[in-house]
């Protein structure tokens, strides 16, 4: 069982550091209000080329689009990751709580790695009170999307906030 991944997003460095500490190059980051933009390649992953990831700090969620490889398609059209979101100047910083939602537009949502979730209350790696507010947060999310006919937009919509994506 592995402890909460953490990020780090450097803005003025344009830079995005992974959980295994790897740096990556940003191609663009935009900051509103409410959320953190970044759009980056991925080099070296076999399944996917490019992400572009909202951090939405008030939502609790990371969403994100991967740009699948030729023969590594997932029937899916978002990933959110729970998780904890830190807004700052020039870095933000994100800690996955282990949940994820893979939403299919107009279809509906899964809810994956509850097992995780409680594997790592239960070894002390993610407080209780933590978990709780994880499963409280994808419960929140799965409700909105579920009354927003399982539209992201339509859902995000009702918090003032409108994605963009660069579709690279």
């Amino acid at each position: 069982m592995h402890a909460p991944k953490h990020e780090t997003f450097d803005l003025a460095a344009r830079t995005n550091t992974d959980p295994k500490g790897i740096v990556r190059a940003v191609d663009v980051y935009t900051v509103e209000p409410w959320g953190l933009y970044m759009a980056r390649p991925t080099p070296g992953r076999a399944q996917f080329h490019y992400l572009e990831s909202w951090l939405l700090p008030s939502l609790g969620v990371r969403v994100t689009v991967f740009h699948f490889n030729p023969g590594h398609q997932r029937d899916q059209d978002f990933y959110l990751d729970i998780g904890h979101f830190t807004a700052g100047p020039t870095v933000w910083h994100a800690e996955d709580h282990y949940l994820d939602l893979v939403l299919r537009t107009g279809i509906g949502v899964e809810l994956c790695d509850v097992d995780e979730l409680l594997t790592a209350v239960r070894h002390g790696l993610l407080s209780p009170e933590t978990g709780e507010q994880a499963v409280q947060t994808a419960v929140c999310a799965i409700d909105g999307l579920a009354r927003h006919d399982y539209d992201l937009d339509r859902w995000l919509a009702g918090h003032d906030m409108t994605l963009g994506w660069r579709n690279g």
